[in-house]
């Protein structure tokens, strides 16, 4: 099975589960990596990160 068909189906069992304690699991899954690659991030690239999320809370346009 490819990775996006992977992906798809996920999402299709996801949407159909109501096992709430199955989607806190998943979801501190997630938690936890995103929190493994923010601790791996620069604190430089953590401050650029987070000024860029405070922009865009603002609503302020960023030329690139």
């Amino acid at each position: 099975m490819d990775l996006n068909t992977e992906k798809l189906e996920l999402i299709r069992k996801i949407a159909k589960t109501n096992d709430v304690k199955l989607l806190k699991k998943l979801r501190a899954v997630f938690d936890a990596k995103e929190k493994e690659v923010w601790d791996k991030l620069t604190p430089e690239q953590q401050e650029e990160i987070n000024l860029g999320i405070q922009n865009e809370n603002r609503g302020d346009e960023i030329d690139f």
